[in-house]
């Protein structure tokens, strides 16, 4: 065991500038991504919580074809399918697109079972004291549904973190596929793995710890 220790403390140190850099590519990308699907789920979850003509059959064709195909494909897709059809993406643009995509479709339906989750007689209250439809949803749907729609979201974002490994596929130089790099070069399999797993264990958790924290500042008062 201290020959391992030691083998991954080196390791550590002849690779660490580079798994450094390759750890902010992926916090960055993991980033726009959890905004972007934070967005993109309130935004459609609302529209079909609502049932907003138009939008709401849009959301809905959305949600099924990205939670119903794998999201290699998805990348695949935007890499290499799109640039048939005239449109050319920059990696760094398919990763986080790629991803964003996908989380957003899955906080989609966490928002809208959020929204629907409200008791109708919340509504009711906002309408019969005045406010229009619009206020009622920010001032009561939108306060208590996302509140209930934090613990599903967790969940996704936490996913979406996951799946920038998979961004390997199109060598976009994020934590795995560096960690790929690295083992090819070195062939050290037992530190470069290990350290790949201890650094995605160590983000999961942070996150987690952050959006939990989040999540206890608005927790409802019957909840806490």
């Amino acid at each position: 065991m201290l020959a391992v220790a030691f083998q991954i403390r080196e390791f550590l140190e002849d690779n660490w500038d580079v798994l450094l850099d390759a750890l902010l590519r992926t916090l960055e990308v993991s980033a726009i991504a959890i905004v972007g699907a934070f967005f993109i789920g309130a935004i459609l979850g609302a529209a079909r919580a609502h049932r907003i003509p138009v939008v709401s059959q849009v959301a809905a064709a959305y949600v099924e074809v990205i939670r119903n195909t794998p999201i290699l494909v998805q990348i695949f897709f935007l890499f290499f399918a799109l640039p048939e059809l005239g449109v050319r993406l920059q990696t760094f643009t398919v990763a986080w697109l790629a991803v964003m995509i996908w989380g957003g479709a899955f906080n989609t339906e966490n928002w809208r079972a959020g929204f629907e989750a409200v008791p109708y007689r919340f509504r009711e209250a906002g309408l019969a004291l005045g406010f229009s439809r619009l206020a009622t949803f920010f001032n009561v749907t939108l306060p208590i549904g996302g509140r209930i729609a934090v613990p599903a979201t967790i969940n996704t974002y936490i996913s979406v973190l996951k799946n920038t490994a998979l961004l390997y596929v199109i060598a976009y130089p994020e934590l795995t596929t560096t960690a790929l790099q690295i083992n090819a070069l070195t062939l050290q399999t037992l530190e470069t793995f290990f350290t790949l797993g201890v650094t995605y264990l160590a983000l999961v958790w942070a996150l987690s710890g952050l959006i939990r924290l989040v999540e206890s500042r608005l927790a409802l008062p019957e909840a806490r």
